[in-house]
């Protein structure tokens, strides 16, 4: 989308861009555009889920000159600000992913001897004895999910906070690069 505006004898066009985001991570994304000539024209908040659009997500409504010095680096930079920002959001994501299946295999695996022990107990005639031996098991895979989810996400966020540090310094010397080219 383009805009002319005109003031006087001189005129200003503007490039739009419209941005959806997580709640997280609205106010880096603001201040890293600010450092490509974006200025923020609107930030929409998330409303109830009506059907249109992603579900919990910022929308960011961005405005620039059209006639910005240095346009084609600028935009290199913003494409490759961007890719880091997905890429931490990826590594975020790493961390849960992984110790959210084992909490859930275990938990399936509980469940599954809970099954066994409820046929057990509902056999003719009924087989208490192998369905206490069941129902161990059963209740053990129902309370260790959330202590391995726990110890899995720590483990993983000290592994991957190493990556993410690096992440960080390497959007800030994009942010800074821009700037420069603004000046």
């Amino acid at each position: 989308m383009n805009e002319i505006t005109r003031s006087g004898s001189s005129y200003v066009g503007y490039d739009y861009k419209e941005v959806l985001i997580d709640p997280e991570r609205t106010s880096m994304y603001v201040d890293g555009y600010v450092n490509f000539g974006w200025v923020l024209e609107e930030k929409i908040q998330p409303a109830s889920y009506t059907g249109k659009g992603p579900m919990g997500k910022v929308k960011l409504k961005l405005k620039r000159d059209r006639k910005i010095l240095n346009k084609t680096e600028l935009t290199r930079l913003e494409r490759h600000f961007e890719a880091c920002m997905r890429e931490l959001e990826r590594i975020n994501n790493a961390k849960t992913s992984f110790a959210m299946m084992w909490a859930l295999i275990i938990g399936m695996i509980g469940t599954a001897f809970m099954a066994g022990s409820v046929f057990a107990v509902t056999h003719n005639p009924p087989r208490i004895l192998l369905c206490i031996v069941l129902a161990i098991p059963a209740f053990t895979g129902w309370i260790v999910p959330p202590v391995i989810f726990k110890r899995l996400v720590h483990k993983r966020a000290k592994k991957t906070e190493p990556l993410m540090e690096q992440k960080y310094d390497e959007l800030y010397e994009i942010c800074e690069k821009g700037n420069k080219l603004l000046i």
